[in-house]
């Protein structure tokens, strides 16, 4: 990893627990070309470290990520855009495939592209003040990766229901849901994350690897054959009057 993609993501943490930061605070996070090319590294260099046994990630204050950053797509055409979101998917889909647990710290909001992102995670705590809403229908399309990984968490009605949502609902209520795993007080997310890794930091790391190998195809729920469905219908809803209307503020290309 470069200096500067190791500078959009960052790691601390000693011992058996990395925790790996999106940091991008003035971009709230979002995810964009070299942020994700950065954190596929950062994801990989801890799952090979011998010393690290769980993982942890969270976003720089004020959130854990805004989705994409459509200041950064906003000069690509439609179909360059597509392309960098099966890139993106590609990474939230590795996150299933590394031998080591990844637990997502939610504060602030997860949107869009952020909600996957912390959906694909092993487990996941939120702040019961963060904000959780995928705001691509209302913008005019799907969204283009990681509903597959929706539909494993709260099925597919829930799942559906929370991709139309026009409002968006607090950590309570996905905690609720199902979205995330465990419910911490607000500024608290990534303290009880922490102390989730370590618990399974302590485990025996084989049995841990064989556990998440074993459930591996139940979690992902044929997350990259759906993944390719979502990104045609993405591209397909594009070229209505709603999303071109919504693309031109960020000047997209038709």
């Amino acid at each position: 990893m470069s200096a500067g993609e190791s500078a959009v993501v960052s790691r601390t943490g000693d011992g058996a627990v990395a925790v790996l930061t999106l940091n991008r605070p003035e971009r709230r996070n979002a995810l964009g070309v070299n942020s994700m090319r950065a954190l596929r590294a950062a994801l990989h260099t801890a799952d090979q470290d011998a010393d690290v046994r769980a993982i942890v990630l969270t976003g720089a204050p004020p959130a854990f990520c805004a989705g994409s950053d459509l200041k950064e797509l906003g000069g690509l055409s439609v179909p360059d855009m597509c392309a960098h979101e099966a890139a993106t998917a590609a990474v939230a889909r590795e996150i299933g495939m590394l031998s080591k647990p990844v637990v997502a710290a939610v504060e602030g909001f997860a949107l869009g592209g952020g909600f996957i992102l912390a959906a694909s995670c092993d487990a996941v705590v939120t702040a019961s003040n963060a904000r959780w809403h995928l705001p691509e229908v209302a913008n005019g399309w799907t969204p283009p990766w990681g509903l597959g990984a929706l539909i494993a968490r709260v099925g597919p009605v829930r799942a559906r229901l929370l991709t139309w949502a026009a409002d968006p609902i607090d950590g309570v209520e996905a905690h609720r849901l199902g979205v995330a795993d465990e419910l911490a007080d607000a500024g608290q997310a990534l303290t009880r994350a922490t102390e989730v890794a370590q618990r399974l930091a302590k485990q025996p790391a084989d049995a841990v690897a064989s556990v998440k190998r074993f459930f591996e195809p139940f979690a992902s729920a044929d997350g990259e054959r759906l993944d390719h469905v979502a990104s045609r219908l993405f591209a397909h809803d594009c070229e209505s009057a709603e999303a071109k209307a919504t693309l031109s503020r960020f000047t997209v290309k038709a």
